[in-house]
């Protein structure tokens, strides 16, 4: 296993020399932020993120994300433009030693959730979705509005979107996403980059906006659209667990057996009856889901590939990015280090 840390480039609060410091650390998982979806990175660009990252002592063998333009996920005129480019970003992720690129085929945003700063009883903050707070949101207004939204697109640009996906559907979605599976997987292959869809997150419709990366069923149609190793999953235990018919152990052992798992996001979450959530701390009895049996699920069927703490919770008064701080993200890392190395050993 390859504990690596999430880093958001040089505007990033959180500086290499200390992701550096984290024990186990090996690598950072990170992107080129300064192009637009459906744009070509250069070459220099990738380099760059490598060479910072080494003269820290840390690899640069994940990328999260290539982001998949709107235009290919409608199926636009200029989708088979952004399809070539993106075919294009992984041969030149692949020349500068990229193993995996993590993607998402989420339909206007990578994530949702009503709360960025939920306060617990110990004092820290934590991303939240609850579904009573959606229900004071009108799903046919033009105008919805949740935190981390409205800095990517005007609220026109939204609402066009908002009406595109519902007119598409969930098949119509699924037939878009066919089309680039076709296309860049082959690409993949030649190349030596494994493709890992994180997936949705939450895992189910909100807003009557299709979402299909949601369950075992589906994660089954999508690996057998083409059937690759390279066509694979980022194993997110947080998107997959907030539904609470997704048995995450399962899952874990049968995608890894399968060799489909080529990336885990390892994050727990306090699940209420009606499949509202909290992030919480990583420990297994902060939350619903048992990081242990979780771990041992993934070691046991011969997973050894790129694991990274998820969402962290804001502790200490420190300041910056919802979710994405420096010291519970650590301490994460640090316990789940801990659980692979007790669940290895255990196996000698």
């Amino acid at each position: 296993m390859k504990m690596t840390f999430r880093w958001q480039g040089e505007q990033d609060n959180v500086p290499l020399r200390y992701i550096r410091q984290i024990p186990g650390m090996t690598g950072i998982v990170s992107a080129v932020y300064n192009v637009k979806p459906g744009e070509v990175w250069s070459h220099e660009s990738i380099e760059s993120i490598k060479k910072q990252a080494s003269d820290n002592g840390l690899e640069f063998e994940v990328v999260e994300s290539v982001p998949v333009p709107e235009a290919i996920k409608l199926g636009n005129a200029d989708r088979d433009r952004c399809l070539e480019n993106f075919c294009e970003n992984i041969r030149r992720c692949a020349a500068h030693g990229i193993k995996v690129i993590c993607y998402n085929f989420m339909p206007v945003f990578d994530w949702t959730r009503t709360q960025l700063d939920k306060k617990a009883e110990d004092g820290s903050t934590s991303l939240v979705m609850y579904q009573e707070q959606l229900k004071h949101i009108d799903p046919s207004s033009d105008e919805i509005s949740l935190p981390g939204w409205d800095a990517s697109y005007t609220k026109e640009e939204m609402a066009i979107l908002l009406k595109e996906y519902r007119k598409l559907g969930e098949e119509g979605l699924w037939k878009n996403f066919e089309i680039f599976l076709k296309k860049i997987i082959p690409v993949a292959d030649e190349a030596g980059i494994k493709m890992a869809i994180h997936p949705d997150d939450p895992p189910y419709s909100i807003f009557g906006i299709p979402r299909i990366i949601t369950c075992e069923e589906n994660l089954d149609r999508m690996c057998k659209i083409v059937d690759s190793e390279a066509n694979g999953i980022t194993f997110c235990t947080g998107s997959l667990g907030a539904a609470k018919k997704n048995d995450i152990p399962k899952l874990a052992a049968k995608y890894a057996k399968m060799n489909r798992i080529h990336f885990v996001h390892m994050r727990n979450i306090l699940i209420m009856d009606d499949e509202s959530f909290e992030e919480c701390g990583h420990k297994s009895d902060k939350g619903s889901l048992d990081m242990y049996e979780i771990t041992k699920a993934l070691v046991d069927n011969g997973f050894d590939g790129y694991v990274r703490p998820d969402h962290g919770r804001m502790i200490w008064d420190e300041n910056g990015r919802p979710g994405y701080g420096l010291f519970d993200r650590a301490l994460g890392a640090t316990y789940i280090n801990g659980l692979f190395e007790a669940v290895e050993k255990s196996k000698k």
